[in-house]
């Protein structure tokens, strides 16, 4: 275990973020704009599509899916450019490729100039994802697990926070929150062009095409990514089996928003403090075994809700979403127990020079086996009254976790320093 630098073990997050380097304060703080633009316009995009432009579910499922496939399956080559081109450029490039994505949501009409969007705003995050943090992981090799906590936190700040504004200006029209959640990704370029330190990257000596399988090639790295496939599958379920769930329990529209609320709050308010009392007391391969061991146990305390029958009133609604929400919060803590050491871990597999490959190859894989757990899962859900859907998940979270405890046995996860432990 590895005792916390710093900011002391009481500091807050906005503290810790201030121990930080300018550079990783910036990311952390772009990381909010960035959530904050993408979820004021990405939850309404649908119903304009429908809506407002008369697009039939179809089509509409072909532009938000192309959107989807195109950051999904370029994030290597954001990876790759980052290691090659330095992070600073591959982020700044895809916050503006965003910034031009998003404006023309919001002036296009016909089905090519949205898919020219959904393209373009799709490659902009397959571009800054990985080179983010490619770049964290750089600037502080020494506290990655903390920083990367903060990151998080952040992020869910931005994701509440989105939503929220973004429903505010939809009472205007959805032309204005697609030029507002473009002028905040003008700003954050502008920022980047600004402030952000770039790091010097050496040349490479080796091909693209060979520096992908030298990745491949490495057996820890790809036996690492393998066994965090129940992580991948389960971590979007609060978005698609709970919902679900939801909406059969009660009509009630606000259960839903519950739910985000809750999770997102018990992120915002305890993942820092999850994150320091892990890596005080804790190796890296217990951390994410027992965060994944968890978000299998909140599938568990899911299953009496599959038992409940739909109503209306006001008891049976509280009765249903109390294990719902429990079982939402234990996910949620698994994620915050393992997602920063997984974060942190990922770049010790090699070294600055193919950081941003290795987190790009990490999250072409997550985004693959995101898509088609989703479509297991949801199809288990629609079946019975959902218990094989919710069973998969048990048995992927609880897969994982013993794959992650048996690499820790047998020494095979990296170290935070990059050496093979």
């Amino acid at each position: 275990m590895t005792r916390m630098t710093g900011a002391g073990p009481g500091a807050g997050t906005f503290a810790i973020l201030r121990s930080f380097p300018r550079s990783v304060q910036l990311l952390v703080v772009n990381q909010y704009g960035v959530n904050t633009g993408f979820y004021m316009l990405v939850p309404f995009l649908s119903m304009h599509l429908t809506g407002n432009l008369g697009l039939s579910l179809a089509v509409t499922g072909v532009v938000l899916g192309v959107r989807t496939l195109s950051q999904q399956g370029m994030f290597l080559l954001g990876g790759t450019a980052s290691d090659r081109l330095g992070p600073r450029r591959v982020i700044i490039a895809g916050c503006a490729l965003r910034c031009v994505g998003f404006a023309v949501f919001g002036l296009g009409t016909s089905v090519p100039v949205l898919l020219i969007a959904s393209i373009l705003s799709g490659l902009a995050g397959a571009l800054f994802n990985p080179a983010v943090r490619s770049y964290i992981a750089v600037a502080e090799p020494d506290r990655r697990a903390e920083a990367f906590a903060v990151f998080n936190v952040f992020a869910q700040a931005g994701a509440l926070s989105g939503p929220l504004i973004g429903s505010a200006l939809l009472a205007v029209d959805f032309r204005t929150v697609a030029v507002a959640a473009a002028a905040i990704f003008a700003a954050l370029t502008l920022a980047q062009l600004r402030y952000l330190p770039a790091h010097e990257v050496e040349p490479s000596e080796t091909s693209v095409l060979r520096g992908w399988g030298s990745v491949l090639a490495d057996r820890q790295f790809v036996l690492f990514t393998l066994a965090m496939l129940g992580m991948f599958a389960l971590q979007s379920q609060v978005y698609l089996v709970y919902p679900v769930l939801a909406r059969r329990i009660t009509p009630w529209q606000g259960a839903v928003a519950i739910l985000f609320l809750s999770t997102t709050v018990f992120s915002l308010l305890l993942q820092v403090r999850i994150t320091r009392w892990l890596q005080d007391r804790a190796d890296r391969g217990t951390a994410i075994a027992g965060g994944l061991a968890l978000m299998s146990g909140a599938f568990v305390v899911l299953l009496p809700v599959l038992w409940m029958g739909p109503g209306g009133d006001a008891w049976h609604v509280i009765l249903a979403l109390i294990p719902l929400v429990i079982s939402a919060l234990v996910l949620e803590a698994g994620i915050m127990a393992a997602q920063p050491f997984v974060m942190e871990l990922i770049p010790a597999y090699g070294d600055s020079r193919n950081s941003g490959t290795l987190f790009g190859m990490f999250y072409l894989v997550s985004g693959v086996v995101a898509a088609g757990g989703n479509a297991l899962i949801g199809y288990g859900v629609e079946l019975a009254n959902g218990w094989p859907g919710v069973c998969v998940c048990i048995v992927l979270g609880a897969g994982s976790a013993v794959a992650v405890w048996l690499l820790q046995r047998r020494r095979l996860l990296a170290d935070p320093t990059g050496a093979i432990a």
